[in-house]
């Protein structure tokens, strides 16, 4: 417990003890009025001299109208109503409308204390200093001297101060505070490492790829720390309603002091019966609750899902989640691991190590998923398969494949829809999995069939969210029908679209914003490396896996910082 909570806690205490004597007092004793007063004013004072000072300041600022205002006009009013003519005195209750008043702020103080307590343990990934190596030597340095191209050297215990490449070493990392996940992640030579994670064995060395500013850590606290500038739009209301209600309150509480009196012809005699129904009015119209309560509940949610590794950008989002009913993910590393594996080789004309071979030269450029395991699966079979061939003019055709010159021969590696487009006559394969054909100076040369696996938790998020009350569950993917039908029945998934273009998904997301119901949301699922556009466009574009992709930490309303899809339903449950 803070210090500040422990003396506002004592001073409840003591005012509540003091209460107790002070009545007792009372009632074994007469007393006059003012000496009443003064009893009771102890108490009083203890418990809450600091909203009267609140009161005080808002009125010197010219910001009297907020609820230290109304609880102190309310409270004060009480303590003095039984020196008015035929009044009864208020002594205990103005104490004890103060003392719960205060008891409530305590209970907030917990609360907040404790999503300040998430949210700094997140801030502590950023880190303090930097091994710097150069010359052999090392040279403890800000993370922020540190350039691209340098090389630290991380010790046991340290935190990874940069984004990089590990060059020299192995060791288990602690990913926790980035993806929520208490399971060490083991890397070695040719991973890459994210700052904020904690070096728990081997000392290694790493390639830095990042700046500090554009580093993992940097983008994630910058995330949480801008989180509270997107406010919900119950969050906005309330501000708004409170600078409009509290006057509202105070005016009317002003005429039913003074107006009931008045018309009735005996003033004198019925005005301290108004000002109790007017002060009374005041103690109960004051908003304190609800303008506390509702920003403190947002807050609460973003750093209870910051330490779950589920980063929201602020509660406007969390506000949109909740209200969702459709979500629509992408397929390849979202609700499958990407992790691409040759299962066919159908070669034409050639043999099987020789279609390999063109596809892995073809491929050599690539950062897609697939064309990691063709190359994977290449090198398997092939030794030495690229030393005599000279790769050229290589161009990326987005949703199409490759096209490009090895030792001046012509090579199209794609899907069907670029033999389609290079009127190339090809053969279909029944086989499951992605078909990558392949044709060589306007020939057809064969296709090679990859599939890939599904997640382990993908099933389980899709029948979480249908708990959760979603009405559809939707895929989008620039797969072939096939494999989208495959994978669509063995999720229980209701709706999916294949063969896509990524502009086709935007399209696709713009569609189903035009067909739903009202105002239900729609939820973009992606994988965080090329689903940017989509992500931005849907109502809530959620980039999962995202840990040092920049493209989806810009894009997402909501990063997750690792590759399990069942967080999903944890966000929105939050």
């Amino acid at each position: 417990m803070e210090k500040e909570a422990k003396i506002k806690l004592f001073r409840i205490s003591a005012a509540a003890v003091l209460l107790a004597a002070v009545k007792t007092a009372e009632l074994n004793a007469a007393m006059q009025m003012w000496q009443l007063l003064l009893l009771y004013s102890v108490p009083y004072l203890i418990v809450g001299y600091d909203v009267i000072k609140e009161a005080i300041e808002g009125l010197i600022e010219g910001e009297a109208l907020n609820e230290c205002f109304l609880m102190v006009t309310a409270t004060a009013g009480a303590l003095i109503i039984g020196f008015l003519p035929e009044s009864e005195p208020q002594f205990i209750e103005g104490v004890l409308v103060m003392l719960f008043f205060q008891v409530g702020e305590l209970f907030e103080h917990f609360a907040e204390d404790k999503s300040r307590d998430s949210i700094a343990a997140l801030m502590d990934i950023r880190p303090d200093t930097a091994n710097l190596v150069k010359g052999g030597e090392l040279f403890v340095v800000e993370p922020t001297e540190v350039r691209v191209g340098d090389v630290v050297a991380v010790k046991p215990g340290e935190r990874v101060p940069l984004d990089g490449i590990v060059i020299e070493g192995h060791t288990s990392l602690d990913t926790s505070k980035l993806t929520g996940e208490s399971a060490p992640r083991d890397v070695a030579e040719g991973d890459e490492v994210y700052s904020g994670s904690i070096n728990i064995s081997g000392l290694f060395k790493l390639k830095v790829k990042r700046e500090f500013g554009e580093s993992t850590a940097a983008k994630i606290l910058e995330l949480v720390e801008n989180a509270s500038q997107n406010k919900s739009k119950s969050e906005t209301f309330i501000r708004k309603f409170a600078v409009i209600y509290t006057p509202i309150v105070v005016g009317l509480a002003v005429i039913f002091a003074l107006v009931p009196p008045i018309l009735s012809g005996d003033f004198a005699g019925t005005f301290s019966t108004w000002l109790i129904r007017a002060l009374t009015f005041l103690v109960v119209s004051c908003p304190c609750a609800l303008v506390i309560s509702v920003p403190l509940t947002f807050f609460g949610g973003l750093g209870g899902a910051s330490s779950k590794g589920i980063l929201i950008k602020g509660g406007h989002y969390m506000e949109t989640l909740a209200r969702a009913k459709t979500v629509v993910f992408d397929k390849t590393g979202t609700l499958t691991k990407g992790a691409f594996e040759v299962t066919t080789v159908h070669p034409n004309m050639i043999s099987e190590d020789e279609l390999l071979h063109l596809a892995m030269h073809i491929e050599s450029a690539s950062p897609h998923p697939i064309a990691n395991s063709l190359r994977e699966h290449c090198r398997e079979r092939i030794e030495n398969g690229c030393d005599e061939c000279t790769v050229s003019e290589i161009e990326e055709l987005a949703g199409y494949g490759i096209k490009a010159k090895i030792n001046g021969d012509t090579v199209l590696v794609g899907n069907i829809k670029l033999m389609v487009e290079e009127e190339i006559n090809f053969e279909t394969c029944e086989h499951a999995g992605t078909v990558i054909h392949i044709a060589k100076n306007r020939k057809y040369m064969g296709h090679i069939v990859v599939s890939d696996k599904l997640k382990e938790e993908s099933k389980s998020a899709i029948e979480s969210l249908k708990k959760l009350g979603f009405n559809e569950t939707i895929m989008l993917t620039g797969d072939n029908r096939e494999v989208a039908e495959k994978i669509a029945g063995e999720l229980r998934i209701d709706r999916y679209f294949a063969e896509l273009l990524p502009q086709d998904k935007v399209e696709h997301i713009e569609t189903l914003q035009k067909e739903r119901e009202g105002d239900d949301p729609i939820i973009f699922v992606g994988d965080g490396m090329n689903d940017a556009p989509v992500l931005a466009r849907a109502d809530v574009g959620i980039a999962m896996g995202a840990i040092g992709s920049d493209a989806a930490i810009e894009a997402a309303d909501i990063v997750l910082m690792d590759d399990n899809p069942s967080k999903v339903a944890e966000a929105v449950e939050i």
